[in-house]
This record gives structure tokens, sequence and C-alpha cells, in this order.
């Protein structure tokens, strides 16, 4: 695959502001998640700043432990419209290192009650040291599908998250 990011785009019925709120709530990621690999969130602050940090417990049966860990860090945060993150681990010595690879969305209102939403999954700035033993990307594209209809499932219904 010569493309080094993918997409999909789903318009949802409310205003942006709420479906950011979601995105900028850790503890919905495992609910918006089109993979099933986010468990929870291990650090349930809101998403206020770049360069904050978050972690997820993940779990997925190919990688060596099953269960585990991952630290995002916030890249882009433009209330209401765009927020990213990059994707890492931690180290035994408490070194935060990231992969190169970002998930961001797009929100673009579309009135006062719609919404466009975009997913972009981008691994343009992972090394070729992690391209040798990780294919990218790691998932069919229907994951960021999944992951959408998750989302616009959760920001259609009650105004309380996980």
């Amino acid at each position: 695959m010569d493309q080094e990011n993918v997409s999909a785009t789903l318009t949802v019925a409310v205003p942006a502001a709420r479906v950011f709120a979601v995105l900028a709530d850790p503890a919905a990621h495992a609910a918006i998640d089109g993979t099933g690999w986010v468990q929870k969130a291990a650090d349930r602050a809101p998403l206020t700043e770049v360069g904050q940090i978050f972690r997820m417990d993940m779990y997925h049966a190919n990688h060596p432990n099953g269960d585990y860990q991952v630290a995002n860090q916030v890249q882009v945060l433009d209330p209401p419209r765009a927020i990213g993150w990059l994707t890492g681990q931690e180290k035994d010595d408490g070194h935060l290192e990231f992969g190169g690879w970002l998930w961001r969305y797009d929100l673009a209102p579309l009135g006062p009650s719609e919404t466009e939403v975009t997913l972009t999954y981008d691994w343009s700035a992972v090394p070729q040291s992690i391209r040798e033993y990780i294919q990218f990307p790691p998932f069919g594209p229907e994951h960021l599908t999944n992951s959408l209809h998750h989302l616009a499932a959760l920001v259609s219904g009650p105004t309380t998250t996980g």
C-alpha cells in the first residue's frame, strides 16, 4: 500500500461540541473503538491540552502479553473542530516512546445540530524499524467505519459516558 493513512467519514445528527466532548473523554474510547482492542481508560481526565498524556488498557490476541497498555499524547486539540493523538508505550524506565502513528478526528459542523466526522489513522511517521514487525494499517478499513458508528451511537444517546 503506497498510501500511509486511511480515513472514514460519517455525518451525525448532533452538534460538533457534543461530538468533541465525547472524543475528549478517555472513558468513552473503549465504547468507540471498532476493533475491541481498547479495554478501558487508565487515565480518565478529560483531554484539555496538547502534550497531555493519557493511557489506555488494551487487549490483542497477537500481542506478546495479550493485555497491555498504551500511552497516548495529544497532538491536536482544537475544540470543537479537531482532536488527535499519537500512540506509544511507556518503557520500564518510565520513558515514553511513540511509534509514529496518529489518530485524528476532524469535525465539520453542517448546521447547529449536524456534524460531519472524519476519522484518520496516519502511519506516515512510523520508522522502518517498527514497520519491520508491524504491518500498517494493523486492521482492516472497516475498523474506522465501525468506530464512527460507535461514536454516533454514543453521541446520540444520554449525555453521560462510562
